[in-house]
C-alpha cells in the first residue's frame, strides 16, 4: 500500500506575514505551478449557485464574494527538479489566516462547520493578516507587504494555477485581492485567461474527464493518486513515479511549522457499511452521527474490489455467451459500485442528471463551503486520516513517492482518533490539489504516444493541454472555458491592473 508522510504547512499570520514575505515570493517566482485553496465565511443561496444557466449561477457567485469574505487562503508551490528523477518536485506549502477589513457577512452553519474541522476564530479575529476586497483603496497594490501585492506577485509570475472545483475560488480571489468582479460572466472569464496566461486547470475537471475516478471529491482523488504513485513505485513499473521532497525548517521558522499527517491507504479489517452517500460525494447529511463509515480508505478499496469483481463476472458471462454478445452486457459505468455515479464522460445526460438531484438534496458537490467546501472535501475530513504529527519530525527533509517518508509513532488506532477530531486546512488542501495534478500530469504524459524531437519540452510548457483553461460545472457535462471571445471585453479595473501589474497596456 501507499506510505505514510508528513506535510509541512507554515503557519502565516499578521505576526510573522512580514518575516515570511521574502520566502513566500521566491517560492512563488521559482515554482513551476501553484496550487491554491480558500475557506470562505460563507456561500449564499446554495440552490441559486446550482442554476440551470451558467450566467444565473455566475451572478449568485457575484453576490457571494461581494459580500462575503475569504478566512484563509492556502498555496502550495510546486517546483520540478531538473537534477532529479523525473516527475521530482520541491513543495512548500502556506496556510494564510486572513482577516477582512470590511464588513461581511458570515453563516452561523459556516461557522459550525469551520470550528468542527478544526479553524480557530480566536486565532482569526487575534491575528489575521488584514485586507481589503474590491477596487484598490488609495494603497498601492505593487509594493508593500500586504495580500493583495502577494496575489500580484502570483499574477507577476506567470506560472499555471491550479485549482480543485475552482470557480468559486477565482471569484473569491478576483473580488478578495485584485478588484471588484464583473458584473458579466464573459467579462469575468476574458479577464482570467489573461491573468494567468499559463493556464488554469482543474483537478475536478481532470479526475472526471480525464483519469475518470470513481468520485472525484478531494480527498478521495488525493488518496487515489497517491495509492496508486506508491504502487506503481513498490512495483517497480517504469511510472509514473512523483517523488515529492520538502524543505527543511529550522530556528525560529520551525515554530512556524503545523505537521500534517497523511497515513497510508490501509484496510480495515471487520467494517464494510460503507455510507453510499459519502462515498460518492465526500458529503452525508448525517455528518459525524452517521452510523456508517465515512473512512476515505475503506472507499477506495471496495471501489477496487467491485471494480475488479465486475471484471470477473464479465469474463464469466463471455466465456458463456460468446465474444458475439458481449457488447450487449458492457455499460460506460462499468467500475463504478451499486450506488454510486460514475463519473464518465460518456453517458452524459445520465450523470449530469443524477449530479443535479444529488447537489439539490444535498447542496453540493463543488458549491457549498459549509457542507463540503465545493466539493463535499470536508464532511469527510473528520475521517480523512490527515492529522497533526506529535512525534515532532523536526527539520529532516521529506522524501516522498519512493516507498519511504516519515512515518508516525503512533498506533493506527491512535491516528484514525486524531483524524476524527478534524483537521480542515486550506493550506494542505491545496497540497492536496497540487499532488493530484502532478499526478495526473505523470500519468498523461506517460500515456500519450511518442511525439517529435523537443514534443516533451512543449509538453512541460502546457502541462496538460487536454484540461488547460477548463473550469468544472457541477451538474453539467461540459467545462467553463476561460477564454476571452470575440465579442467579450476585458474590464476597465483589470485593464488598469495589467498595466500596474505588467508595466504595460493590454
Amino acid at each position: 500500500m501507499s506510505s505514510s508522510i508528513v506535510v509541512p504547512v507554515i503557519d502565516v499570520h499578521s505576526n510573522n506575514f512580514k518575516e515570511l514575505w521574502p520566502a513566500m515570493v521566491v517560492a512563488i517566482k521559482t515554482s513551476s505551478f501553484i496550487a491554491l485553496d480558500t475557506e470562505l465565511s460563507g456561500l449564499g443561496n446554495r440552490k441559486s449557485l446550482l442554476a440551470e444557466s451558467i450566467e444565473d449561477r455566475y451572478k449568485a457567485i457575484w453576490h457571494a464574494a461581494r459580500s462575503r469574505s475569504i478566512l484563509s487562503l492556502g498555496i502550495a508551490c510546486y517546483k520540478k527538479l531538473d537534477q532529479k528523477p523525473p516527475d521530482s518536485y520541491l513543495v512548500q506549502v502556506y496556510n494564510l489566516t486572513l482577516l477582512c477589513s470590511e464588513e461581511y457577512i458570515i453563516e452561523p452553519q459556516s461557522v459550525q462547520f469551520l470550528v468542527q474541522h478544526g479553524f480557530d476564530f480566536n486565532k482569526q479575529y487575534g491575528c489575521g493578516i488584514p485586507y481589503c476586497k474590491g477596487n484598490n483603496k488609495g494603497g498601492s497594490d505593487d509594493r508593500g507587504v500586504h495580500i493583495r501585492t502577494l496575489f500580484t506577485e502570483l499574477l507577476r509570475a506567470r506560472k499555471a494555477l491550479v485549482l480543485h472545483n475552482g470557480l468559486i475560488d477565482m471569484a473569491f480571489l478576483y473580488q478578495s485581492f485584485y478588484a471588484h468582479l464583473p458584473e458579466r460572466l464573459t467579462t469575468f472569464t476574458a479577464d482570467l485567461s489573461e491573468m494567468f496566461p499559463a493556464g488554469i486547470y482543474d483537478t475536478k475537471y481532470v479526475t472526471e474527464f480525464e483519469l475518470r475516478l470513481t468520485a472525484s471529491y478531494l480527498e478521495y482523488a488525493y488518496k487515489k493518486c497517491k495509492l496508486e504513485n506508491s504502487r506503481s513505485v513498490t512495483s517497480g513499473s517504469a511510472g509514473p513515479h512523483v517523488h515529492l521532497e520538502f524543505c527543511q525548517y529550522a530556528g525560529d521558522l520551525s515554530t512556524y511549522i503545523d505537521y500534517r499527517e497523511c497515513p497510508a491507504v490501509t484496510s480495515t479489517e471487520g467494517q464494510t457499511d460503507v455510507c453510499q452517500r459519502f462515498s460518492a460525494f465526500g458529503w452525508c447529511p448525517n455528518g459525524t452521527k452517521c452510523p456508517l463509515s465515512h473512512d476515505t480508505d475503506l472507499i477506495i478499496l471496495q471501489d477496487e474490489k467491485c471494480k475488479n469483481d465486475k471484471r470477473k463476472r464479465r469474463k464469466r458471462l463471455r466465456d458463456k455467451k460468446g465474444a458475439s454478445d458481449t457488447g450487449k452486457d458492457c455499460s460506460v459505468s462499468d467500475g463504478a459500485p451499486t450506488n454510486k455515479m460514475a463519473n464518465m464522460e460518456e453517458d452524459k445526460e445520465e450523470a449530469a442528471g443524477d449530479q443535479k438531484e444529488a447537489d439539490e438534496k444535498s447542496c453540493t458537490d463543488g458549491n457549498s463551503h459549509m457542507d463540503d467546501g465545493r466539493d463535499m472535501k470536508n464532511d469527510d475530513e473528520e475521517e480523512n486520516g490527515v492529522g497533526e504529527d506529535k512525534t515532532n519530525p523536526g527539520d529532516s527533509a521529506v522524501s516522498v513517492g519512493e516507498g519511504t517518508g516519515i512515518r508516525s509513532t503512533e498506533s493506527n488506532a491512535e491516528a484514525r482518533k486524531k483524524a476524527d477530531a478534524g483537521t480542515h486546512r486550506a493550506g494542505f488542501d491545496a497540497y492536496m490539489t497540487g499532488y493530484i495534478f502532478a499526478y495526473a500530469c505523470a500519468l498523461i504524459k506517460k500515456e500519450a504516444e511518442p511525439g517529435p524531437e523537443g514534443a516533451d519540452a512543449q509538453s512541460e510548457e502546457s502541462w496538460l493541454p487536454v484540461c488547460i483553461n477548463k473550469i468544472y460545472l457541477s451538474g453539467k457535462a461540459a467545462p467553463l472555458n476561460v477564454v476571452k471571445s470575440t465579442f467579450a471585453k476585458s474590464s476597465k479595473a483589470h485593464v488598469q491592473k495589467m498595466e500596474m501589474v505588467w508595466g504595460q497596456k493590454m
